[in-house]
């Protein structure tokens, strides 16, 4: 007895392109947002995209610990660099807080 074949018998493309997977590629999906009269990215990321790696958020200026589901916003014409990890509640209250945070004598500056 043969094996069972997986692939379909059509004669089409062989998976789907980049431009298809906008959602899922690097571990969530990414929309655009206006935020202070900017465009900003915000790529949502899964827990399990973010495992091996702790970054601190800069609205609650907390850590988030491994392995925990978070948001990753930049402005649109910012490059890499400019990319900040925020807890999607403290994303989602961005308009709400104050805009200086507070910081204890030892915190580091981020």
């Amino acid at each position: 007895m043969s094996p069972r074949r997986n692939r379909p018998n059509g004669t089409g493309s062989s998976g789907p392109s980049a431009e298809d997977d906008r959602s899922g590629r690097y571990g969530g999906w990414q929309s655009t947002e206006s935020w202070r009269g900017e465009e900003w990215s915000v790529r949502h990321v899964a827990g399990a995209s973010a495992h091996g790696k702790a970054y601190r958020c800069p609205g609650c200026d907390q850590l988030i610990p491994d392995g925990v589901p978070h948001v990753v916003a930049w402005p649109e014409h910012a490059g890499v660099d400019d990319r900040r990890h925020w807890h999607k509640a403290c994303w989602n209250a961005k308009d709400r807080r104050t805009t200086r945070v507070q910081r204890s004598r030892n915190a580091p500056r981020f």
